[in-house]
């Protein structure tokens, strides 16, 4: 078998009302996706990031890639992956990742696997939470203990909602709030998306701690190793943080600077399937969790394939108008708070192209 073709392709809608999180706003939903053919007629959907860097960057490889064997993920990594020129960090590390996912489609498909078996089969439902709680126009405290309700109703057994826009006594309030509106029983994290300097984000882990939060997320800037230690050591809320981290060596810094108890390793950022799972072998030889971030589809064969996934985020129909359509089969949280595998070969992404071709805008 050998590639034939490496393509991108990007779509792009407006959310409802723009979200917030603790520094950016996002009014559109941004998809993308990375298209590699064979001459068997087997394709492998990459999942990733568009924008002009990533589109001249899977243009550079592609020629790279054609007339390669798709299996052969570890030579075909390792050739694109080239700090002097390519790669390293950053948006174009970000598209080996797309690319790297569709690899590993095609390896399911090949080998007549869902991915989560390929990969080690480790389970076949996963614990999940619903993330949210962003800000909003018009959203009070009110209508964000609605919107956690509405989560635990579909199941959920973990929350997770955006601190750091405000100042931290009303963010504060919003955390209590959420609390009383899901009760003891279901977990709460907080995701700061970065928004601190470590002592303001010691500061807001002690006046949250009474609401027993499962883990405070990215308190201060990814690299800020020191300070994630610093927060850490300060409160007994678990910190996760890794969302923006980069291959095996960026989370072996993580890891040995101490920074966090939790790792949000993201296949489509630190450099694909293949990165992700020595990422997931190097965090399990310290006894830490992996749970990632972002997009469900993609990550729950990565948290059900090994041992040491803690939970799967999980994205619904709340800020995304076309949330149940991008995909002809769409996960959903089962009533024990799990998400079940999928079954098909690969990563079981049955894109509806005819629907997505109205939001095309690359």
């Amino acid at each position: 078998m050998k590639i034939t073709s490496v393509t991108m392709e990007e779509y792009r809608w407006p959310r409802p009302k723009p979200i917030t999180n603790g520094k950016h706003t996002y009014t559109h939903v941004d998809y993308s996706i990375v298209r590699i053919a064979t001459d068997d007629g087997v394709e492998g959907i990459g999942v990733g990031y568009g924008g002009p860097i990533a589109r001249a960057t899977v243009g550079h490889l592609a020629p790279l890639l054609i007339g390669q064997d798709p299996v052969d993920v570890e030579r075909l990594w390792a050739a694109m992956w080239v700090p002097k020129l390519i790669g390293r960090r950053g948006l174009t590390t970000r598209a080996i990742s797309a690319i790297d996912i569709g690899l590993w489609d095609i390896r399911g498909k090949v080998a007549g696997m869902p991915l989560h078996k390929l990969l080690g089969g480790f389970r076949d439902r996963v614990p999940t939470y619903v993330a949210g709680g962003y800000y909003e126009e018009g959203k009070g405290l009110r209508e964000l203990a609605a919107e956690m309700e509405e989560a635990v109703s579909l199941g959920a057994r973990a929350v997770k909602m955006k601190v750091g826009a405000v100042p931290q006594v009303e963010d504060a309030e919003r955390v209590r709030a959420v609390r009383d509106a899901i009760g003891p029983g279901i977990k709460l994290m907080v995701d700061a998306n970065c928004a601190y300097r470590h002592y303001e984000a010691i500061q807001f882990a002690r006046r949250i701690e009474a609401y027993d939060v499962a883990w405070f997320e990215e308190p201060v800037a990814p690299d800020d190793y020191a300070g994630h230690r610093k927060v850490a050591r300060s409160t007994t809320i678990p910190i996760a943080t890794g969302e923006n981290e980069y291959t095996r060596y960026g989370f072996r810094d993580l890891i040995q600077a101490d920074a966090a108890s939790i790792l949000n390793a993201d296949a489509k950022v630190l450099g694909g399937v293949t990165e992700f799972m020595k990422v997931a072998a190097l965090a399990q030889a310290h006894d830490l969790d992996i749970a990632p971030h972002g997009s469900q589809d993609i990550h729950i064969h990565l948290v059900a394939a090994i041992p040491n996934g803690l939970m799967l985020e999980f994205y619904a129909g709340h800020f995304d108008p076309m949330w149940g359509r991008v995909y002809r089969d769409t996960l959903a949280i089962n009533p024990d708070g799990t998400v079940t595998a999928p079954s098909a070969p690969g990563l079981g992404l049955d894109l509806d192209t005819a629907f997505l071709q109205q939001f095309r805008v690359m």
